[in-house]
């Protein structure tokens, strides 16, 4: 396991030799000490992107250029997916069934992006009609410049390929902050582009505090564009502090979303999408399915399924064979659910499956899935953010209701519907007011398609097309083509 810093193409120690340290969530061991940057770590990485940005010649690569290292990156990822999988599994928690997925995601995501980059050689410009013909006009997309990306801990390599492979495949230069609870994958990143021979500079990995290293990076003149997953309190300071400099922003947040489930749904594959939407990862999903609305004339049925199904989830350290809820990331964020729960129960909410400590894990962050009903409308349970495996359920009568309900939330991240009637299906997902909408299930995620959310859940999108479009400006290039002269201030009279 990597402990440095990787600035400038070099691993090295910060400046002030801070370190912090890693924790297994399952064991609650120490796995490992790693850096632990300050603003003059930073303040080197910043330099070393600029340089590479405005002196090097990155952005001067042709698309094809780039691709070639965004390729190398991702073979680099598959041949150690095994490795690196693991990795994600000691410092996150999660099983490693869903370690290795997202390690694969990741190398995905660096391929896509090479196909856009080899993409923008074919479409260099766009020729503009304009109504002078003394005029010709023409738009061209042109890299950004040095991209600051701060991202969270219930991710850590996909977070970091959704940020990276983009702005390299644009053109961009990359310092890069991973959550300082789960580095240890970012740091392999690291380590996979300087084998695919990328060029020095290009990306830095700065580990530590986000109060420190995020915030001098938030803060640093010389960073043009700030690309940020994680919590809407944070995104919130990363929006203000960048007016300042008027830096690009984009902002992946939190959510509250909701399952609209109709009676005419199969129960069992209900159920089914209603478990994957909240208890993958353990919960910590921004697009969590958290909020479960079900229509009265099946609700018992389906509650009564969804108890008896998440009774049977296997838990444990996510290394253990068959194990599908692991522990949660950090002691901090296992008293925040549990406080959380409580606070339900408190306000009149039912805890009518898990909600505590399973039998036989004194160590480690573990906590029983858990359904709530009966959970008041105006209660933090069913309002807030949770990001743990916990789930609100209750009844509706209408599609009217439901609607009303689901959207019903300073959030507007994420909502499912479920219905076999494609027509009511297609007329839910259009009423809901959310970037991103599944029907008849909750959660798959495909780097082709844009993701990002309406209302507090962000600003802007990633993924697809659009992700690469966070990370490119667009400049006109006007000429005048005429050979009579303009003749505003001198008159072709007077020149004669």
């Amino acid at each position: 396991m990597r402990s440095e810093l990787y600035i400038d193409g070099q691993w090295v120690k910060p400046v002030k030799g801070g370190t912090c340290t890693v924790t297994n969530p399952a064991t609650e061991e120490v796995i490992q000490t790693i850096g632990a940057a300050t603003a003059e770590d930073v303040d080197l990485a910043v330099k070393a992107a600029r340089r590479a940005f405005d002196k090097d010649g990155w952005p001067k690569l042709t698309g094809a250029q780039r691709a070639k290292y965004l390729r190398a990156i991702a073979a680099g990822i598959r041949a150690r997916q095994a490795e690196i999988a693991r990795l994600e599994v000691l410092d996150n928690g999660k099983p490693f069934p869903e370690a290795d997925w997202d390690v694969a995601d990741a190398a995905g995501c660096f391929d896509f992006y090479a196909g856009l980059a080899e993409q923008l050689d074919n479409n260099p410009e766009e020729t503009i009609a304009l109504p002078d013909q003394r005029f010709t006009s023409k738009a061209v997309r042109e890299p950004l410049g040095v991209a600051g990306a701060i991202i969270p801990w219930n991710y850590p390599l996909l977070m970091a390929a959704w940020k990276v492979a983009p702005a390299l495949a644009a053109g961009c230069t990359v310092v890069l902050k991973p959550a300082e609870l789960t580095s240890l994958t970012a740091l392999e990143l690291a380590a996979v582009a300087d084998e695919a021979g990328l060029p020095a500079g290009v990306l830095n990995i700065l580990t530590g505090a986000g109060s420190v290293a995020g915030q001098a990076i938030i803060d640093h003149k010389q960073v043009d564009k700030l690309a940020f997953t994680g919590s809407g309190p944070v995104g919130s300071k990363i929006m203000a502090a960048a007016a300042r400099d008027i830096k690009r922003v984009s902002l992946e947040l939190g959510g509250k979303s909701p399952f609209v489930v109709f009676e005419d749904a199969d129960i069992d594959k209900a159920v089914e999408w209603i478990m994957f939407g909240i208890f993958w990862n353990q919960g910590q999903v921004c697009s969590a399915t958290s909020r479960v609305l079900v229509q009265d004339t099946i609700y018992e049925r389906l509650l009564a399924r969804l108890i008896e199904e998440t009774k049977k989830i296997k838990i444990g350290n996510g290394l253990d064979e068959g194990v599908l809820l692991g522990p949660l990331v950090s002691k901090r964020q296992h008293e925040q659910v549990v406080a959380a729960i409580e606070a339900a129960r408190q306000a009149g909410a039912t805890v009518a499956c898990g909600g505590a400590r399973p039998e036989g894990f004194d160590k480690g962050y573990y906590l029983q899935p858990t359904v709530l009903t009966e959970v008041p409308l105006d209660s933090a349970a069913w309002v807030e953010e949770i990001f743990g495996p916990v789930v609100c359920i209750r009844p509706f009568k209408t599609e009217e209701e439901a609607i009303d309900l689901a959207n019903d939330s300073r959030f507007g991240l994420a909502a499912a519907v479920m219905s076999k009637d494609d027509i009511r299906a297609e007329r839910v997902a259009a009423a809901f007011r959310a970037g991103i909408v599944w029907i008849n299930c909750s959660q798959p995620t495909f780097t082709e398609a844009p993701w990002g959310g309406y209302k507090e859940s962000g600003i802007g999108r990633e993924l697809g097309r659009w992700g690469l479009d966070n990370y490119l400006e667009t400049k006109q290039i006007t000429r005048f083509v005429s050979e009579d002269p303009w003749g505003w201030y001198i008159k072709p009279e007077a020149a004669e």
